[in-house]
């Protein structure tokens, strides 16, 4: 008769160890001296791991790229700062630039004579302020100005007369002052004739009648005779 063969049940409180896959026993090994990612921080300071221990020699660490919105915040931030800068300069350069103010000369020909008929003419207006003036024996040159506060008169023909439109001042078609606050006259501009026979007007000398002072408009100068 066979000897009874002592044969032991397994326990089944006792583990019984389970074989791992290897992909898994390759996912779960730590590599000699990198701390562990269940480690606490602790524990990876006393394994002397950091934030700012210095990369390994060798090794390149890819850095992600920067989101579009992030670029284009920037550009908008350098295009600000380049725009702020520009402007600052041109108004640097501007400081040192004379101003000028660029205006008609004061000497200019008007024409012939012949060219104007008897009374008001206003052609000029616009261009030189002022009107040419002709009588039956002169010419003259009115300045275009208000005696008052050197508003600009309009002409008026069917009233024969020059009205200011700031104040209400009047001047007859000689630009004498007759109603308003006009102190005096309107002034009249140097003429004189050129070689070829045409008016040279000169608004840089003016000729005034001020009320109890000497009238000018009789000067040379003031006129041309017919």
């Amino acid at each position: 008769m066979d000897s009874p063969v002592n044969r032991t049940e397994p326990d089944e409180t006792q583990a019984v160890p389970t074989e791992v896959p290897a992909t898994t026993q390759a996912a779960t090994r730590v590599a000699p001296g990198a701390a562990s990612a269940t480690s606490t921080p602790t524990e990876r300071v006393a394994r002397g791991f950091t934030k700012s221990a210095a990369k390994p020699a060798g090794m390149v660490i890819e850095t992600a790229p920067d989101p579009p919105v992030n670029k284009m915040r920037r550009r908008i931030v350098w295009a600000t700062v380049a725009g702020f800068l520009t402007t600052c300069f041109l108004m640097f350069l501007r400081f040192f630039l004379p101003r000028a103010i660029f205006e008609p000369s004061s000497v200019f020909r008007i024409g012939f004579p012949s060219d104007y008929g008897i009374g008001v003419d206003t052609k000029w207006q616009q261009q030189y302020r002022i009107w040419v003036d002709k009588t039956s024996d002169r010419v003259f040159v009115i300045y275009a100005r208000c005696t008052h506060l050197g508003c600009t008169p309009d002409w008026r023909p069917s009233e024969n007369k020059f009205k200011c439109p700031c104040h209400g001042s009047g001047y007859d078609s000689e630009g004498v002052n007759f109603e308003g606050p006009a102190p005096r006259p309107m002034d009249r501009a140097e003429v004189k004739l050129d070689a070829e026979g045409q008016i040279v007007v000169n608004t840089a000398k003016l000729y005034k009648a001020p009320k109890g002072e000497r009238n000018e408009f009789n000067d040379d100068g003031a006129f041309l005779q017919l």
